[in-house]
């Protein structure tokens, strides 16, 4: 793809229905998982100092993801509230990062994996760990739930489907609501994957890809 199929929406063009569409991901996680960029209003112009004029604040770069959703308040509503579940659900951040860097790997998401190795450092990935991450579950890096963590994403990526053996070794050490967030984080962010992908969601500047 040599150029974006839908491009970020300039902030200048983003009215009140978007700014409130968007203002959902800001909303502050009740167990401090790990958040997803927010989306930035732009800075007014500073008041007039006397005896001169201050110089307009310079709008803070708006992530590329979050350009996109710009385009479509309604849909990108819905998916925020659940997008905020998921930052703060009943998995540890290291757990979420280990899953969503793993299917973002074998999806070749590509802007998820950039996003989310500086996520995964902070939340106690080791950079080995990260590296480990692109093998998958049969790397030595793992202690028995973190390869059953990575197993049961590369089972879901081939066969949409957690095997029966995979499903009892994580249940011994993950409860019910934490055994359906698995479930469905992997699932958001395949689907993430596919969606950006298919949009050709481009790096920012910095950004450390594949």
């Amino acid at each position: 793809m040599s150029e974006p199929r839908i491009a970020p929406r300039p902030v200048e063009d983003w009215d009140a229905e978007v700014r409130d569409a968007l203002s959902v991901l800001s909303a502050k996680p009740s167990t401090g998982g790990a958040a997803q960029p927010a989306a930035p209003a732009p800075a007014a112009p500073a008041r007039p100092a006397a005896p001169a004029p201050a110089a307009p604040a310079q709008p803070r770069k708006v992530p590329n993801i979050i350009g996109i959703y710009a385009w479509h308040p309604e849909l990108s509503r819905s998916w925020m509230v659940f997008s905020n579940h998921l930052r703060d659900s009943t998995l540890e951040d290291r757990e979420r990062e280990l899953l969503t860097l793993r299917i973002s790997w074998l999806r070749r998401g590509e802007y998820e994996w950039a996003q989310h190795t500086g996520m995964g450092r902070a939340a106690g990935l080791s950079s080995t760990e990260i590296e480990a991450i692109k093998v998958g579950s049969s790397v030595s890096t793992w202690g028995p739930t973190d390869a059953a963590l990575l197993r049961a994403v590369e089972e879901i990526s081939e066969d949409r489907y957690v095997s029966d053996a995979t499903w009892a070794e994580l249940a011994a050490h993950f409860d019910r609501k934490q055994m359906m967030d698995l479930v469905f984080l992997v699932g958001a962010y395949d689907m993430h994957c596919m969606v950006f992908n298919t949009f050709g969601l481009e790096l920012e500047p910095g950004m450390e890809g594949f």
